[in-house]
């Protein structure tokens, strides 16, 4: 069995979305409390509690998710309930790195080897694979 070279959770940048949709919510809601109705006030809430679940999710989605390269195998591990597992042998696979200018810049790329594509990959993961 291959001990681990590196393993990684994906780039923080994978968070930025569902944290944005629980910020918009989340100030939606509160602007509902502005309003002098009780019906509003109920929607303020439910928005409220709409953003909290939308942000627990996100980041729960993130950190089960792991990337790890063992030997010449990057294999991705994500799930709560139930764990998924996906692997690609690095001997032999086409595999690339695309990044985009924000990429670059917070150093996160995507990772492309064969059937399997993996976005916000750290870049110290992304550099390891370009080693092999």
């Amino acid at each position: 069995m291959d001990t681990p070279s590196i393993e990684a959770h994906r780039h923080g940048i994978a968070l930025a979305r569902p944290l944005l949709r629980a910020l918009v919510l989340a100030l939606a809601g509160a602007a509902c409390f502005l309003a002098p109705w009780t019906a509003v006030a109920v929607l303020g809430a439910v928005l409220l509690a709409v953003a909290a679940v939308i942000a627990v999710v996100g980041v729960a989605r993130w950190d089960r998710t792991h990337l790890s390269v063992s030997g010449n195998t990057l294999v991705v591990e994500h799930g709560f309930l139930r764990r998924r597992s996906a692997s690609v042998s690095l001997t032999g696979t086409v595999f690339e790195v695309e990044r985009t200018l924000l990429g670059r810049i917070l150093g996160y790329g995507t990772v492309i080897a064969g059937e399997l594509e993996i976005d916000c990959v750290p870049r110290r993961l992304t550099r390891l694979l370009q080693q092999r």
